[in-house]
């Protein structure tokens, strides 16, 4: 979808979901007649009202019968902090499954391949609360079939299952997921001390997550994807950005090191001191925005995160939608992501 399109589709479905959770969410009400304007229509996406990320953590929003909510989520957190909740109904479940598959399947095509989960089961023992980590598995277990799970309850490798599970599919591509620094930990690095190079040459890794913890001990992106070619022969490794606050509307990496947005949803990058909204290459705070959320207010979300956008519609790579960068967190803001709460609450 080119630019000037998008930007009227988003602007039209983001009216009409700031209205229908200002009457549906009595908190979503107080917060938009708080604003000098109140508008709740728009000439352009900027315009759209944002809730910061963080207020998840100090109010349960929803705006359907309470009934209606099929499962619960909640973000990544160290085991000291209040997590975010998102309630999640029927409809915004089945649109964030469709949202899913069209992303991931421009990436790796549409054929399920063996997969391997760089995690354990015990993760989503429950299917109607799911922490950010289970949802993230949740999400993408779809995209592969005879499914493996390479860790025990104890965070090590199941290295006999896995050597089974790699000989009954020799001969077929292997479609990995993880977290960005659990696959780091107990994947990459466990593989090297025993001195384990898996053939995993026609495989596919997809992961995400935190980069703080790696780039503590100066593991860039580039850096990692190389470590993988070199242990384990993967060649095609995929980084994406999102959030539990939006599941669904996640931003993958291309073949040039960009992230991109997909046509149902955004970034908008703000001032961090007046969040006025920046000119391409300046870095700020990421607004993201998605016309997936039905069920609780979350359309328009300040993160606290910083990225830059490069451009839009006119990336190499070919895809359309804007492109760009995620460079870390806010100072002082509150450790997130599945890897770095994962790493922090083992004292890693």
């Amino acid at each position: 979808m080119a630019s000037l399109e998008k930007a009227s589709f988003l602007k039209d479905e983001l009216t009409r979901l700031t209205g229908y959770h200002y009457e549906n969410c009595k908190e979503y009400k107080n917060i938009i007649d708080a604003f000098p304007d109140g508008k709740k229509n728009f000439c352009e996406v900027t315009e759209v009202p944002y809730l910061p990320v963080r207020l998840f953590k100090l109010l349960d929003l929803y705006s359907v019968e309470k009934s209606n909510v099929i499962k619960t989520l909640t973000s990544s957190g160290t085991t000291s902090q209040v997590v975010s909740k998102i309630n999640i109904d029927k409809e915004t479940s089945l649109l964030q499954t469709k949202a899913l598959v069209n992303i991931v399947t421009s990436y790796i095509g549409g054929k399920r391949y063996p997969m391997i989960l760089v995690d354990a089961p015990n993760v989503i023992q429950d299917r109607t609360q799911f922490s950010a980590r289970g949802a993230g598995l949740m999400g993408l277990i779809n995209f592969g079939r005879n499914h493996f799970y390479l860790l025990d309850e104890n965070m090590e490798i199941k290295l006999k299952e896995l050597e089974d599970f790699l000989e009954k599919h020799n001969d077929q591509p292997i479609l990995l997921f993880g977290f960005t620094f659990m696959v780091w930990q107990y994947l990459y690095l466990a593989c090297r001390e025993k001195n384990i190079h898996l053939k995993l040459n026609n495989g596919i890794l997809i992961h995400s997550g935190g980069w703080k913890k790696l780039q503590e001990i100066s593991v860039t992106n580039e850096v990692y994807k190389q470590k993988m070619n070199e242990q384990f022969g993967i060649d095609k490794v995929i980084n994406f950005y999102g959030m539990v606050e939006q599941v669904g509307s996640i931003f993958m990496e291309c073949e040039e090191g960009y992230l991109h947005a997909p046509n149902f949803a955004d970034v908008i990058i703000r001032d961090p001191h007046t969040l006025e909204v920046l000119e391409q290459g300046l870095q700020g705070i990421v607004q993201v925005i998605s016309v997936l959320p039905k069920s609780y207010p979350g359309h328009s979300l300040l993160t606290e995160d910083l990225g830059t956008v490069y451009g839009e519609d006119n990336c190499k790579c070919g895809r359309k939608g804007k492109y760009f960068h995620i460079h870390g967190r806010l100072p002082s803001a509150e450790l997130r992501g599945c890897s770095d709460t994962h790493a922090y609450n083992r004292g890693e």
